[in-house]
């Protein structure tokens, strides 16, 4: 069901409390990527572009949750915010609950920003805390999602604070729209031939995913370490190749349902391999089909890249979630890069395509083809539940539009 939008809402003069994802990296207290913040900026500027008072509540990294600790605070991204927005960013306490907060979010003026501090300065974000979510509740007239990265999480500010806000307004940010469209939407209703890309390092973490779109899609092409899973409930020779030996039966009844399925799954006929898991050392050595005793997969072989690649040629819809191999190191990137390059070529050509976030989205942006693709997630563990299909009571609890 499609949910109301902040674009919808009437905010002149009304304190607009907006949960944004300003998780971002830090290195000795600088941003070295600022992209979550710039991805917020069109939902608290069209808050204080009509005259509301954009209130906005974050986490940070993974603090103990006993109170204020300086290399997680929020302040630099305050800052960089001020500077994004080209305006004073209110930055009132270190702490988010207590009068100075309070005080300072009572004094707004129309069109002001505030950031509060750290929510997982107290424990009570990451419990779901009735009691802790109620004060954030009593900031503000109208809720906003606007964090998609942690849509599939339980924390008070993503499910508590809506639910004590009765019946204020309760609305999604720009972002948080635009991931359910795509994540969701488009999902349900794929343009043929559906083709979904599956890499990374395991395959537990995507065998839910694959479940789930089995009756939808096409093609299922599976790289990365996750591969070796499957080859190995094929019966390969897969070398000293990372493994999940609890889930190869589970591998086998995937392989058995796409066959009932009638989808076509891909994997890797050569190997990209290494007698060891470093850039520069060890004995590489490309092998087809079986891969030598000592040798480890770690990237897909040519061949594999040219079947890999023309398939996603071919598609009208495709959704990658997870890398071909150790994109990060020169002798294992060019799988990755191929198809990446692949979905951006197809992507032109009319392709409807869909990144979700992690190392994913970090590889479009390394092969610089990000800005030709139709949608890339700004969250990984979110996008992989949404592929799931998990229910979201975050984004459930909305406002219908």
């Amino acid at each position: 069901m499609p949910k109301q939008t902040i674009a919808d809402t009437d905010v002149a003069s009304k304190r607009v409390l907006v949960r944004v994802d300003f998780n971002v990296p830090l290195d000795n207290g600088q941003i070295t990527d600022d992209r979550r913040i710039r991805g917020a900026l069109p939902t608290i500027k069209s808050i204080i572009d009509r005259g509301g008072r954009a209130i906005l509540m974050s986490h940070l990294g993974r603090p103990s949750g006993n109170g204020y600790e300086a290399a997680a605070s929020l302040e630099a991204i305050a800052k960089r915010l001020a500077e994004l927005l080209d305006q004073p960013v209110l930055f009132p306490s270190q702490d988010c609950t207590d009068e100075a907060a309070a005080g300072a979010i009572n004094s707004m003026a129309d069109g002001q920003v505030l950031l509060l501090e750290n929510l997982r300065f107290h424990a009570g974000e990451k419990s779901g805390d009735a009691a802790f979510a109620s004060r954030f509740a009593g900031y503000a007239d109208i809720y906003v999602n606007d964090a998609f990265g942690t849509c599939h999480r339980g924390d008070a500010s993503m499910v508590a604070v809506p639910q004590k806000m009765g019946a204020k307004p309760r609305v999604t940010g720009f972002l948080v729209e635009k991931e359910i469209r795509y994540l969701s939407e488009t999902l349900g209703h794929p343009a043929k031939p559906f083709t979904v890309v599956l890499g990374g390092a395991k395959v537990s973490d995507k065998l839910p995913a694959i479940e789930n779109l089995l009756p939808k899609a096409d093609h299922i092409i599976v790289g990365g370490a996750m591969a070796y899973t499957f080859l190995k409930a094929l019966g390969h020779n897969v070398g000293s190749s990372r493994v999940e030996d609890d889930r190869v039966k589970e591998a086998k009844h995937i392989i058995e349902l796409a066959g009932e399925s009638k989808v076509d799954l891909h994997l890797p006929t050569d190997h990209v391999c290494s007698t060891q898991f470093s850039e520069s050392a060890g004995d590489l050595e490309e092998f087809e089909d079986h891969i030598k005793d000592g040798y480890m997969g770690l990237d897909i072989g040519p061949k594999t890249r040219l079947k890999f690649s023309q398939v996603i040629k071919d598609s009208k819809t495709v959704v990658w979630n997870g890398p071909m191999g150790v994109f990060e190191w020169r002798p294992f990137r060019m799988g990755t890069r191929i198809v990446a390059e692949a979905i951006a070529d197809a992507t032109d050509a009319g392709c409807t395509s869909i990144v979700g976030g992690g190392d994913s989205a970090a590889a479009a942006e390394v092969f610089k083809v990000a800005e030709r693709l139709t949608h890339v997630s700004t969250g990984g563990g979110a996008s992989l539940a949404m592929l799931e299909g998990k229910p979201f009571a975050a984004v459930d609890l909305l406002d219908d539009a």
